[in-house]
This record gives C-alpha cells, structure tokens and sequence, in this order.
C-alpha cells in the first residue's frame, strides 16, 4: 500500500516522518503498526490490501461489496444468475473429481476456489438485494433486533 504514493508521501499524509513509519511497519524498538493506522494507509493507496491481508490471515476472504446509488433489478437478476452459473461449475467440477472415488489436493483446491467465488457473488447478491428493497436506515433506530434481551 505504501508503495503507491511512496514512504515519504505515506508518512507526509499521516503525519509522520518516513523513518517514524518505517519504524511502525517493521517494528522497530516495540513500535507497531496499528490498526486505525492500516486502515488509513489503505484508504490513502485506494486499495483493500489490509482487509484482504487480514480477511486471509483468519482464513477467509475479503469481499468487497457492491456500493452506490441507482442500482438496478437487472443487475440483481445478473448476479443470481452468474449464481447459478457458479453452482452449476461447482456440480461438475465435483462430478468429475469423484469420478475416481476420491477427491485429491488439486480437486480440493478447485472446489475451494469455487466455493470461496460462491460465498463472494452471494455477499455481493445480499447486498444488492438490500439496496435495492430495502429502505434505508433511520438515524438513531437499530436496524436489527438483539436475542440477548
């Protein structure tokens, strides 16, 4: 991420010196970089480095979701069927990993892929479905309701 606009143009936006950031990222004499500070550093570059970073590092993966104003009923319809569309590989791509009664690393792995593309086009898929349905959040009502009462 610091890459994009360089370590003296990083530092310069977050108000540090290029040897004070490079001492943060590589933890120099206890300093760390903190998360708060990632996440500028990250909205700086444009990038979602840190959040797939972070996403891969617990296991899963970052899925960034559609946004903005004037989404439409097609594009919904669009991505149930590219949902379709991925189930349907998955189907096949399962089918012909079993063909021998066993599924080996490199099948593993492209159900995996399959998988983790799935999970990505249904996040991408609610979201849409709640932008375009759903009537937008009223400041200061909670927009679900808590089990623990």
């Amino acid at each position: 991420m610091i890459k994009v606009h360089g370590w003296n143009g990083t530092a310069g936006t977050l108000g540090l010196t290029k040897t004070a950031l490079e001492a943060r990222v590589y933890e120099v004499k206890g300093q760390g970089m903190r998360v708060d500070t990632a996440l500028l550093i990250q909205a700086y570059a444009g990038t979602t480095h840190f959040a797939q970073a972070v996403a891969a590092a617990s296991g899963g993966v970052f899925v960034q979701l559609p946004e903005g104003e004037g989404v439409s009923g097609e594009e919904l319809q669009a991505k149930f069927h590219e949902l379709y569309v991925e189930l349907g590989r998955l189907s096949a791509t399962y089918t012909a990993a079993i063909a021998d009664g066993e599924i080996d690393g490199r099948e593993r792995e492209d159900l995996q892929e399959i998988g983790q593309q799935m999970h990505k086009t249904t996040q991408e898929l609610m979201a849409l479905m709640f932008q375009i349905y759903c009537r937008p959040p009223v400041a200061g009502v909670p927009t679900h309701r808590s089990n623990d009462s």
